[in-house]
């Protein structure tokens, strides 16, 4: 793998910190249009395909026999805080398909918002599966079980009729048959797939394309686009990059992170995406790193570029609040010859 430099930390202008990665970037029809480093690094996609794990649901008529609308379709693609605007939305998915929370197979942890520091949690409060930042996806897992006649007890199992037809949505999204796709398990304990980083940037061109030769894909991927801009808070939640990103996107971003440093982010006007990795899992750049891709890709007007500076490069300041250094891009991206 031929990754580069993205993000360097300085202190008093010496480098001190090297945070190294890959960046592809494509239309809809997986077309390189830029790059950085390799864009056909092979890399896990984690929470990126929330949207494609969707699609078995919405191809099968389940969103609509249930009633559920954008708040709901932005839950199946969510990485949310575990916040209670998440909470309830989850619960009410939960309640139309007539099972309790303790059906789901994606375990809890603290809830996000506490674990990133945005917010303190009551006195005696005790997590379960709906705080868990993944529990939008696996409520859509059990309503297409239930819906389907399946089994749900071992939703989650790699030969389980489900997640055979996930391998399959992923797989035909992003350009690439089932078998290349090399399969892990995430940190929810679901199956998910590695893929070059191209591929999925492809999928998210066409997530975020709303192009109406995309065929019966993309009538199904175009609500879910929809609900992920029109409600990026429940996709996320207070204080999370992907919220801020979709806000100043003003409607045409499409943007998702994944654990360990993963980060897409399509425009709909444009049809085209970028994937991007950061291989230490450095989440600080990751999100410095996404934005100055939408500054070289020349994305941002000038009002987005300082809204979105805060998240950029930054002087980094002592607990004093002295300025003792700099984090900053150190890419350019490279356009292949016409």
């Amino acid at each position: 793998m031929r990754h580069a430099p993205l993000i360097e930390l300085t202190r008093s202008g010496i480098p001190e910190s090297l945070h190294a990665g890959s960046v592809a970037v494509t239309d809809r029809h997986g077309r390189l249009l830029a790059q950085v480093g390799d864009p056909f690094s092979r890399v896990f996609t984690r929470s990126t395909i929330k949207a494609f794990q969707a699609l078995p649901l919405l191809r099968s008529g389940g969103v609509q026999a249930l009633g559920w609308g954008e708040r709901e379709l932005a839950l199946l693609c969510a990485s949310h805080n575990g916040e209670a605007q998440h909470v309830e939305v989850v619960q009410g998915m939960l309640d139309s398909v007539g099972q309790p929370h303790t059906v789901l197979r994606c375990g809890c942890h603290v809830p996000m918002f506490a674990a990133l520091g945005l917010g303190a949690l009551a006195p005696g409060f005790v997590p379960d599966e709906r705080h868990h930042n993944c529990s939008g996806k696996h409520t859509g897992f059990v309503a297409y079980c239930v819906q389907q006649g399946l089994p749900f007890a071992d939703y989650t199992d790699p030969a389980h009729p489900l997640q055979a037809q996930v391998r399959n949505e992923v797989a035909n999204a992003v350009g690439l048959s089932p078998g290349d796709m090399a399969m892990g398990i995430d940190g929810c304990s679901a199956p998910n797939y590695a893929m070059p980083l191209a591929h999925l940037a492809r999928g998210y061109a066409r997530l975020a394309g709303e192009a109406p030769d995309d065929g019966e894909l993309g009538q199904h991927l175009a609500p879910l686009a929809d609900a992920m801009v029109a409600f990026p808070a429940l996709g996320s939640g207070t204080g999370r990059h992907d919220a801020d990103f979709m806000r100043i996107g003003g409607g045409d971003w499409v943007s998702k992170t994944g654990a360990d440093g993963v980060q897409v982010l399509g425009s709909r006007s444009r049809a085209e995406a970028f994937a991007l990795k950061v291989m230490d899992g450095n989440m600080t750049a990751q999100v410095a790193a996404s934005v100055e891709v939408l500054d070289q890709l020349g994305w941002l007007s000038a009002a987005q570029r300082e809204a979105l500076q805060p998240w950029r490069s930054a002087p980094l300041l002592s607990a004093r609040g002295v300025p003792v250094g700099e984090r900053r891009a150190v890419f350019r991206l490279e356009r292949p010859a016409v």
